[in-house]
C-alpha cells in the first residue's frame, strides 16, 4: 500500500511540474500600442503596404518623412558614434533635479519614440543618460544610468524590443550647455537618443 502511494505521489509531482514549466513559458504579451484619433477613437490598423490614412502632425519632436523615410533613409549610416547628438531623429528627453522619473511630457514624446521605433525594425537606439554638473563623478554616472534604464523601460512596456535598445551613462562628462547656471543644468538633464542600424 506505501509503495503504491508513493507512485501516485511521484506521478503527481512530475506532472506539477510539468504544468508549472509550461506556465512559465507562457510569458505575458504585451498589448500593442494603438494610435488614436483626435476624438480619442481607437485608429484601424493599418498594414506594411498602406499609407497612413491621416497626415502626421508636425511638433518639435516629430517631423514627416517621405517614403524614403519608411525605409530608413533618414537614419545616418555606419557606426552608432557616426549619428552625432545633432541628427538624431528622435528628441530628447528633460528630468528634474535629481530624479530619474519620467515626466508627463518625456512619457509622451517617448510614446512618439515608440511609433517610430516600431515602424523601422531594423534600427537599434542607444539611450544615453546625462546629468549636470553638480554632484560627485561617481553620483551622476549611477544617476544618468537609472535616467536611461526608466526610457528603456518604458520604450519596452510599449513594444519596443529590449534587444534593440542599449542603455549608457555619460554622468556629467558630456553636457549639452557648458554653462553654470539653472538653465544650463536643466538642459543637460536628459535622455539622449543615437540611433544606429
Amino acid at each position: 500500500m506505501t509503495l503504491r502511494f508513493d507512485r501516485r505521489l511521484a506521478g503527481l509531482c512530475v506532472t506539477l511540474a510539468v504544468v508549472v514549466a509550461l506556465a512559465a513559458c507562457g510569458g505575458k504579451k504585451r498589448p500593442p500600442v494603438l494610435a488614436t484619433t483626435p476624438g480619442g477613437e481607437k485608429a484601424p490598423a493599418e498594414t506594411a503596404e498602406q499609407p497612413p490614412a491621416q497626415p502626421i502632425e508636425e511638433g518639435p519632436d516629430v517631423s514627416a518623412v517621405g517614403r524614403e523615410g519608411a525605409e530608413g533613409a533618414d537614419i545616418a549610416s555606419g557606426s552608432p558614434s557616426a549619428v552625432s547628438e545633432s541628427s538624431s531623429p528622435l528628441a530628447d528627453i528633460q528630468f528634474e533635479f535629481d530624479r530619474a522619473t519620467l515626466t508627463d511630457q518625456a512619457r509622451a514624446t517617448l510614446e512618439k519614440h515608440a511609433l517610430w521605433l516600431q515602424g523601422r525594425r531594423d534600427v537599434k537606439v542607444t539611450v544615453e543618460g546625462h546629468c549636470d554638473e553638480r554632484g560627485t563623478v561617481d553620483y551622476n554616472l549611477a544617476l544618468g544610468e537609472q535616467r536611461a534604464r526608466a526610457a528603456r523601460d518604458y520604450l519596452v512596456s510599449l513594444g519596443v524590443g529590449g534587444d534593440r535598445i542599449r542603455v549608457v551613462s555619460f554622468g556629467k562628462e558630456r553636457p549639452l550647455d557648458a554653462g553654470h547656471d539653472e538653465g544650463a543644468w536643466a538642459r543637460n538633464r536628459r535622455d539622449h537618443f543615437a540611433v544606429s542600424r
